[in-house]
């Protein structure tokens, strides 16, 4: 098995801590920006793009914080996790991302990232 390399992308967003949260930790949420539908039965979550379904499950998450998931598929200790942090000076609000990739797809992830994200300022209203 390859390692993968850890990868970590911070993004600010215009939006409260609360109404981001809901964004990354709900399935109708998610389906708004993360992909095209989905679903959830406990920490069981299935994503679905152009009829590909993936499984992940939601190791841990905190309220207005952070959530972490681990691909169902994913044999390693990978997992991505996106997570809110709050300026104490500006106020500003920033999602980091810590995601996993093999070598050779690290860019193409980030790339993939940043156009998710930048769906999920859309939605948000942000800039």
């Amino acid at each position: 098995m390859d390692d993968k390399i850890k990868f970590e992308l911070e993004f600010v967003i215009q939006s409260s801590p609360q109404l981001l949260y809901t964004y990354l930790s709900t399935p109708s949420g998610l389906s708004e920006w993360f992909a095209d539908n989905v679903n959830s039965r406990g920490e069981m979550f299935s994503f679905i793009w152009d009829g590909s379904e993936e499984e992940a499950k939601l190791l841990k998450r905190k309220s207005d914080e952070f959530v972490k998931f681990a691909w169902v598929e994913n044999d390693d200790n990978s997992f991505f996790e996106m997570k809110i942090i709050v300026d104490e000076i500006t106020k500003d609000v920033s999602l980091f991302i810590t995601d996993f990739a093999e070598e050779d797809e690290v860019d193409e992830a980030k790339m993939l990232w940043t156009n998710q994200v930048t769906d999920l300022k859309q939605v948000l209203g942000s800039k």
